[in-house]
């Protein structure tokens, strides 16, 4: 890999000093509202995760406004469930033949000024602005031609994670193209309010937003990966992951199990150093595609 080391914090600064860990399950929908978000609280300790405003359904600008609000609040780290830029280091460009910026926060500013969707929606940039970059069925071509992985995809797949999606794959329901972009919205409306690792390094104090896979922290719980149907289901990743049991009365959907396993897999790992600096993870790759916080 090209470039140093990136900058992040050492051990020894204190990682975990959080208050407080959040899980964003994203969505890239259409619309003003959208049932696919959630998000999952822990508090700093042992106690069961909690939803945040369950039954709530969100718009992405509201999301937006509150991690914003972050900055005046308890230290969280927060993990959203998007790619947080498109593969760079591969093919020397994110969308190579196309005029764009060559690093990820100019590239957010890139995506958010293409857009013309509603609350920060990108169906757009995909649909028409930057159409011939990505799939979305057999008429597009060969699917494999599409199929581009940053270093921390390809990383995930090699420790055994499972087959990673990538942004250009705009089919199916495993799609991750419209809510990464949306995403990316989303970050750059966030610049200067709460700093987004790795490419900011993580602040001696304060929040920090992080990119994560909510289905790699069912894994580290000790399950399969496999969505979490039940109570019972849940509550025996969250005793994986060293948390107490969750009793609800209300029936939990996919996505907001996803969450809540998250934040408990975040406060379990948060104080790890290795996850701060994966072995791949280098100056260029920190810059320009990120990468996913738990991937080794």
């Amino acid at each position: 890999m090209a470039g140093g080391q990136a900058q992040t914090a050492r051990p020894e600064e204190g990682l975990s000093r959080f208050a407080r860990f959040a899980a964003i399950d994203w969505s890239g929908a259409k619309g003003s509202r959208h049932k696919g978000i959630a998000i999952g609280i822990a508090e700093a300790g042992d106690a069961a995760p909690r939803l945040v405003k369950p039954g709530h359904v969100w718009s992405r600008t509201e999301v937006l406004d509150w991690i914003a609000a972050l900055a005046d609040g308890p230290p969280t780290l927060v993990g959203m469930d998007f790619s947080f830029a498109p593969p760079f280091v591969a093919r020397g460009a994110y969308l190579p033949g196309d005029a764009a910026p060559n690093n990820a926060r100019s590239f957010w500013a890139f995506v958010d000024a293409a857009c013309e969707d509603e609350d920060l929606g990108a169906a757009s940039f995909l649909e028409r602005s930057f159409r011939r970059h990505f799939y979305f069925g057999k008429a597009d071509g060969t699917k494999a031609d599409f199929m581009h992985l940053r270093e921390c995809e390809a990383a995930f797949n090699a420790g055994g994670g499972g087959k990673p999606s990538t942004v250009f794959d705009a089919i199916g329901a495993a799609q991750v193209a419209k809510a990464s972009f949306a995403g990316m919205r989303l970050l750059h409306h966030l610049a200067g309010r709460v700093p987004v690792w790795p490419f900011d390094p993580p602040p001696a104090r304060g929040s920090l937003l992080v990119e994560i896979y909510c289905r790699a922290f069912i894994r580290l719980s000790g399950r399969r990966g496999l969505k979490l149907r039940s109570l019972a289901d849940l509550n025996a990743a969250l005793a994986g992951l060293g948390t107490r049991a969750m009793r609800s009365r209300m029936e939990l959907n996919d996505n907001q199990t996803d969450v809540l396993v998250a934040a408990a897999g975040l406060r379990a790992i948060a104080d790890k150093p290795a996850y701060w600096h994966p072995e791949t993870l280098d100056a260029v790759i920190a810059h320009t595609e990120g990468w996913t916080f738990g991937v080794l």
